[in-house]
C-alpha cells in the first residue's frame, strides 16, 4: 500500500497517510488540527531504516558537526524532520539561543 505525503493548508503541518489500493475515499485529515483541507506533496523515494540506523546516522553527523553552531543547527532541524517535528516546542529558539551564546563567547576571547 502506498504512503502519500500531504501538507495541511490550515496549519502547514506535513503528514503521511497510508492509502490502500481499494482504500476508502475519505479525504486525508491533518493529525494536528483536523482540517480536511490538505494538498498532496510530491514525495521522494525513501527506504525504511531501523531506528538504530537513524540514530547511528545522527551520531555520525553530530560528530562531524563538531563545535560548528551552524552545522549543529542544520542537524537539529533535520533530526526534527525525521522524527516528525516541524520546529515545535521551541527547538528553533533553543538552537538560536545556543548559537548566540557560542558566538558571544567567541567574541569575548
Amino acid at each position: 500500500m502506498p504512503i502519500f505525503e500531504y501538507r495541511c493548508s490550515g496549519c502547514k503541518t506535513k503528514f503521511s497517510q497510508l492509502v490502500g489500493m481499494t482504500a476508502d475515499s475519505r479525504e486525508p485529515k491533518c493529525p494536528k488540527c483536523g482540517s480536511a483541507n490538505a494538498h498532496k506533496l510530491i514525495s521522494r523515494f525513501s527506504r525504511m531504516r531501523s531506528e538504530d540506523d537513524q540514530l547511528d546516522a545522527f551520531e555520525d553527523a553530530a560528530l562531524s558537526a563538531g563545535d560548528d553552531p551552524a552545522a549543529m543547527s542544520r542537524l537539529m532541524a533535520e533530526m526534527g524532520k525525521q522524527i516528525g517535528e516541524d520546529g515545535e516546542d521551541g527547538i528553533d529558539e533553543y538552537v538560536e539561543e545556543a548559537q548566540r551564546e557560542i558566538y558571544d563567547g567567541q567574541s569575548d576571547q
